[in-house]
């Protein structure tokens, strides 16, 4: 089922480039709204407010915005944080119409048995690696789902497999992402064990960031919104 409706609300901006980290430092957090090739409308939100929205919505979910006296229904398209500090720095949002299929990125998880918190595979001792935790969609904005799932108790033996086609999807949703691909697979601990030995064991992850360096990514962005003007006015 889909999550109750989020909005959020945010204000014009007009501190842009290398001065947004004053934004940053007075709760504020910048971002941009892409409006179906209309000129991208520059704005900020409140931190707390904004992280908000994102947790709920992800990526897959309809955010209804509120930008001065204009309204959006839009999906957060790229986030962009800062590493060290696990630090929400900015966002892109795409505005989306209510009759426009979209494409989005649901995250996958097992549905159990009624009074079970684990596969039967796990509950004798095997071990369920999870090969795939999202897939591709498309749907419309109001039938995109927040969680697609997969029957658990398929999982059984050594060897038991679920695939994207095994997923259980929701009407008016298509899965893009190729059926055949794995999504949760079943192994032996001491053969689990072996293959990462060999493998060289487990090494240290690096830090998971999102849109890459925030230099680049705000340049970008504001070039390509100086862009957006210059052909505005030019069509003028």
């Amino acid at each position: 089922m889909a999550q109750d409706v989020i909005n959020l609300s945010l204000e014009p901006r007009s501190i842009t480039g290398k001065a947004v980290k004053h934004l940053r430092k007075s709760g504020k957090i910048p971002a941009v709204i892409h409006d179906h090739g209309r000129p991208s409308v520059i704005v900020e939100a409140d931190g707390p407010s904004l992280i908000k929205a994102y947790r709920q919505a992800g990526k897959h979910h309809p955010i209804n915005l509120v930008a001065g006296d204009k309204t959006y229904t839009a999906m957060i398209k790229a986030v962009e944080f800062e590493p060290r500090k696990n630090q929400l720095n900015h966002v892109v949002f795409n505005a989306v119409a209510a009759d426009q299929v979209v494409e989005a990125e649901i995250p996958i998880e097992p549905k159990f048995a009624e009074g079970n918190e684990s596969t039967p595979a796990e509950r004798s001792g095997l071990i369920v690696l999870n090969n795939l935790e999202s897939v591709m969609v498309e749907a419309l904005p109001k039938n995109l789902p927040d969680v697609i799932y997969y029957d658990a108790e398929k999982l059984n033996e050594v060897g038991d497999q679920v695939a994207v086609s095994d997923l259980i999807v929701p009407d008016n949703v298509e899965i893009k992402t190729e059926s055949n691909h794995a999504v949760a697979t079943v192994y032996e601990p001491s053969a689990l064990a072996a293959a990462n030995e060999s493998a060289g064991g487990s090494a240290e992850e690096p830090v998971a960031t999102e849109e890459g360096d925030e230099a680049e990514t705000e340049a970008a962005q504001e070039a390509g919104e100086a862009a957006e003007k210059d052909k505005s006015e030019e069509a003028a």
